[in-house]
């Protein structure tokens, strides 16, 4: 079991917490945060409540993005071109963390997300044709997403040019088994995902004075 308690996490979100792995700094360990599973199954509708809390597990959803149809099968340098590569599961102290690869910036602190990128140089043409590769990757691998966030997004170097790789947000748990096989349906998925991708980065450079909920409705 890795021990976790004198560890503070490099990146935390909503569920999640993000530890480099004390005993291998090439790993990233993610670790649901169950105060915040429960406040979520507090909120939901009582008829929801019984399908269980199991389904908001962050770390299990994850687990069966990264067995999609779409995945199965790909090189893995073809797997791998936009994602960190994936190592199933582990025990420690604060729980089940899922383990992949981490992301280090040349600095070897975390790679910078696209959101902080955006903020800091804007939209240049470095980052236009690496957000351009990771679009046209999506569409000929037909890898599901849920929505693409900046946030969620990560720029690491390879082969002497910034990549992106999305490291949270793998998957689509709503969507059956049976609409994923369709290949038309896919494409037409993967590419509204990519469409408002592109909405939310043009809201990330604005003023962003109107909220990202009613802007991504405009047009």
């Amino acid at each position: 079991m890795i021990d976790l308690s004198d560890q503070q996490p490099f990146a935390s979100g909503s569920n999640r917490h993000c530890f480099r792995h004390p005993d291998d700094p090439t790993l990233c360990l993610k670790v649901v945060r169950p105060e915040n599973i429960e406040a979520r199954y507090r909120r939901q509708h009582r008829l929801k409540r019984l399908l269980g809390k199991a389904r908001l597990d962050d770390n299990q959803q994850e687990l069966r993005a990264h067995r999609q149809r779409a995945l199965i099968g790909l090189p893995e340098q073809t797997a791998w071109a936009h994602l960190p590569r994936f190592f199933g599961q582990t025990d420690t102290t604060l729980g089940t963390a899922n383990v992949s690869e981490f992301l280090a910036a040349p600095d070897d602190h975390p790679a910078e997300t696209l959101e902080h990128y955006l903020q800091r140089c804007g939209l240049d043409p470095a980052i236009q044709a690496a957000i351009d590769r990771f679009c046209a990757w999506l569409r000929a691998t037909g890898i599901l997403t849920r929505n693409l966030l900046p946030h969620n997004l990560v720029i690491a170097e390879r082969n002497g040019q910034p990549e992106l790789f999305l490291v949270d947000g793998l998957g689509a748990p709503t969507i059956p088994d049976a609409l994923a096989r369709l290949p038309a349906w896919r494409r037409r998925y993967v590419d509204r995902r990519i469409r408002r991708l592109h909405k939310r980065v043009a809201w990330e450079l604005g003023d962003r004075k109107v909220r990202w909920e009613e802007f991504q409705r405009l047009g």
